[in-house]
Order: C-alpha cells, then sequence, then structure tokens
C-alpha cells in the first residue's frame, strides 16, 4: 500500500531532523543557508534539465532533490526559532487562497491574463495595506540569467499593458537597435556599443516571449548547436592529421560546413 503525500512529508521531516541532531551527519549539521545556496540553484537546473529531457523518472527525482532543499533550509530556520516549516506551508496554502477569489471565491476571470492582471492587482492592494509602495517588477531575482530575468522583467510588465501589441511589432524595436550597435561599432564607442548590444539583446527576447517562446531555451540549443557542431570539426581534423589550432582558415571553414551537412543527414 503506497504511503500518503502527507505521512512521506513527515517521513522526510523525521529524516531531516534527525541528520541535523546530535547524532546525525556531520556534513549536514555543518551547513547553513549561505553554504547551501549553491545546492539550491543547482538542484532547481536539474528540474529544469529534466523537464527538457521529457525523462519522467529524472523529473521525479529531481523534483524530490529540490523539495530535500526547502526542508533542509526550513529545518536550519525552526532550530533557529526564526519559522518552522508548517509556517511555510501554510503562508503559502494563505497567498494561493487569497490571490485565486475566482477560483475560492465569487470572482469571475475568464483567461489566463486576466488571471495574471488580478494576481498582480492583488499583490498591489497586499502591499498597500501594509504600507508600503510596491512596484509591477519586484519578485524578480537578480541572481537569474540575463535572458530569464529580461524575459520575466518584460512578462511582468505585459501584465498592466505595458507591452508591444504583438512579435512582428517588437521586431521592428530590434532591428532599430541593431542599426545603433552597427553605428556605435563603426565608431570606435565600446561603452555605447555595450549598451546598444544590451538594448538589443533586451529587444529580442521581447520577440521571443511575444512569439510564445523562452529566449533563455532558444539561446540554450544555439549554444548546443554550436558546441555539437565544434566537437564534429575537431574529430574531423583530427581524423586528417590536423587540430582546431593548426588548421587554415580554409581547413576550417570546410570542416565547419561538413560539420553543418552531417547534421543534416538522415
Amino acid at each position: 500500500m503506497v504511503e500518503s503525500p502527507g505521512v512521506l512529508f513527515e517521513k522526510l521531516l523525521d529524516v531531516m531532523h534527525r541528520l541535523r541532531g546530535p547524532a546525525g551527519c556531520p556534513w549536514d549539521r555543518a551547513q547553513t543557508p549561505t553554504s547551501l545556496k549553491p545546492y539550491l540553484i543547482e538542484e532547481a537546473y536539474e528540474v529544469l534539465e529534466a523537464l527538457e529531457s521529457g525523462r519522467v523518472d529524472a523529473l521525479r527525482e529531481e523534483l524530490g532533490d529540490l523539495l530535500l532543499q526547502v526542508v533542509f533550509h526550513a529545518e536550519i530556520a525552526a532550530e533557529r526559532s526564526e519559522f518552522t516549516i508548517a509556517e511555510v506551508l501554510g503562508g503559502v496554502v494563505d497567498k494561493l487562497v487569497h490571490r485565486h477569489p475566482h477560483v475560492f471565491g465569487d470572482v469571475t476571470v475568464s483567461t489566463p491574463h486576466q488571471a495574471l492582471a488580478q494576481w498582480e492587482s492583488i499583490k498591489q492592494r497586499e502591499a498597500e495595506e501594509t504600507g508600503r509602495r510596491r512596484s509591477v517588477l519586484e519578485g524578480v531575482p537578480r541572481a537569474l540569467p540575463a535572458l530569464l530575468r529580461a524575459q520575466r522583467v518584460q512578462s511582468k510588465a505585459a501584465r498592466v499593458n505595458f507591452d508591444w501589441p504583438d512579435a512582428t511589432a517588437a521586431w521592428v524595436k530590434v532591428e532599430e537597435e541593431l542599426r545603433e550597435c552597427a553605428d556605435a561599432l563603426a565608431a570606435g564607442e565600446r561603452d555605447r556599443l555595450e549598451e546598444e548590444l544590451g538594448d538589443a539583446l533586451f529587444s529580442l527576447v521581447n520577440v521571443a516571449r511575444l512569439a510564445d517562446l523562452d529566449a533563455e531555451d532558444a539561446l540554450q540549443r544555439a549554444v548546443e548547436k554550436f558546441r555539437r557542431r565544434f566537437t564534429s570539426m575537431e574529430a574531423d581534423l583530427v581524423a586528417r592529421g590536423t587540430t582546431v589550432g593548426a588548421a587554415s582558415t580554409d581547413e576550417l571553414e570546410r570542416s565547419w560546413e561538413a560539420a553543418k551537412a552531417r547534421e543534416r543527414e538522415p
């Protein structure tokens, strides 16, 4: 008989409490919120990798590892009398119920966009009730990869209708930014070029988002494609008795084109 999620969650809490206890694991006992930061980021990215692989077994395992990080941090906080896992769970339950009045109340929304707009409105009202001014763009960590952060910031602005009408309109801005990049490059103005390149990348993220694509995923695929072709080119050159560093420009070009051609073969 499969145990209920509640029973298993209690077991997980008990295991973590024992690991951190006087007779527990020396490594687990030595950890702090700061020392655990790299593992939290790593586990989150491993969940993303599992999602991209489409492997259900990998996703199940990685979600468990990510959950362990949440429990680990909550256990340390409880030891310091800061908060408990019960407060973490209670907080997220209360938040979800309060911010979904169309599910748990009598409010009506009919589209995902309306639901998001309502979510932002409620968050704004919550901030005002505590006497705090809140930006629509709050909640996007600076530590996110730049493309992902750009997409999240743009998405939040779009929730309050600060957005391009569609991807085609956004592309016009890309072309404008690319012209400004070219001007800065031609003028040899390094600082201006850096700024204009940033603007161009930000504009490209807008196009991806409005085309319902993920800019981070698109760039990751491009990086992987380059890596795959480059290593194929390396192998090809080694088989011909040379290396990337020793090959001529013409040899590199021919080998690169051959690597691309091999990818297209059925």
